[in-house]
């Protein structure tokens, strides 16, 4: 009972990453991608390292962690982003916020392949499951109003995204436990995540100014901007503060549990705000891919478990 203050705040942050979904689709619908990342981490930077100052946890990587904390710049935040930004200007929010969940298999493979992990026949048969979950949401969406091959093409834009966001994971996860010379300990979640905003915005820049004079620019509409400040100061800051609050407290498995609402919130959030379209495949494509997510973590669990 007492840490019931914390899963509110899971079930909260569950909903506003869902939400994000449909705020994505429409920031993306009237802004060029990466000038809408860029506007969104020019936000969102300024708001962490307020919240570093305020918090007094202003701690600076060392010299080989800024390299760390730049690769995963580049994967995070740069990539993750843009390829976002770019899918959500095709596919629809539901769509999307199912495609996302593909992250943590995507971990699973670079996990094996970068960091000698084993290969399992749960991995393999999560992947399996999952697939076809992707194959039920690509030739079965009840979002027809959208044409098929604009669908596709978002999906596999945000099928990039998750890659990418996978990649930073297996980064951090190095980070996260290597402590270099010349640094006195590894950086934490909230100082990697941090840091690597920072350096994402610094790559974003300078292309966000090339598109920036290739693009018919038309100043956004109030929806546009209220996406915008949703994406930045709530799906970004405040969600990331809380969930790492949630792990501190009752724990990265209790905590990773509402991810997996977030793909109901993100359908929710499609037919609420965008009309889209709710139908038996979402729900079959849903189940497929949460329940290969869970059967190919299930064996890393036992694993981690017998070790």
């Amino acid at each position: 009972m007492n840490n019931a203050g914390v899963h509110a705040k899971l079930v909260i942050v569950a909903a506003i990453w869902g939400f994000g979904w449909p705020a994505g689709r429409v920031v993306a619908t009237e802004l060029p991608p990466i000038g809408a990342a860029w506007i969104r981490y020019v936000m969102v930077v300024a708001l962490f390292l307020a919240y570093l100052r305020w918090s007094s946890q202003w701690i600076m990587p060392s010299r080989s962690q800024w390299k760390q904390v730049a690769l995963i710049g580049l994967f995070s935040t740069f990539m993750y982003q843009v390829l976002f930004m770019f899918g959500m200007g095709y596919t629809a929010a539901g769509d999307a916020s199912l495609m996302i969940t593909f992250n943590p298999l995507f971990t699973a493979f670079l996990a094996v392949l970068l960091l000698d992990e084993r290969m399992t026949w749960r991995l393999l048969g999560g992947l399996a499951l999952a697939v076809a979950g992707i194959a039920v949401l690509f030739f079965a969406s009840p979002n027809t109003d959208i044409p098929a091959v604009d669908r596709w093409i978002g999906n596999a834009f945000i099928a990039g995204s998750a890659f990418a966001w996978a990649m930073s994971t297996i980064v951090m996860k190095r980070v996260m436990t290597d402590t270099p010379d010349d640094a006195l300990a590894p950086l934490s979640p909230l100082h990697l995540t941090v840091w690597s905003s920072v350096v994402g915005l610094f790559i974003l820049t300078p292309w966000a100014g090339i598109e920036a004079m290739g693009a018919a620019w038309t100043f956004p509409s109030a929806e546009a901007w209220v996406g915008i400040v949703f994406l930045a100061v709530f799906s970004t800051v405040v969600s990331y503060v809380w969930f790492a609050d949630g792990i501190r407290i009752i724990g990265a498995g209790p905590a990773a549990f509402y991810v997996y609402l977030v793909p109901p919130f993100g359908i929710l959030g499609g037919w609420l705000l965008l009309d889209e379209q709710l139908g038996t495949s979402l729900v079959v494509a849903f189940a497929l891919i949460v329940g290969g997510v869970t059967l190919a973590q299930s064996k890393q669990r036992t694993n981690e478990q017998a070790s």
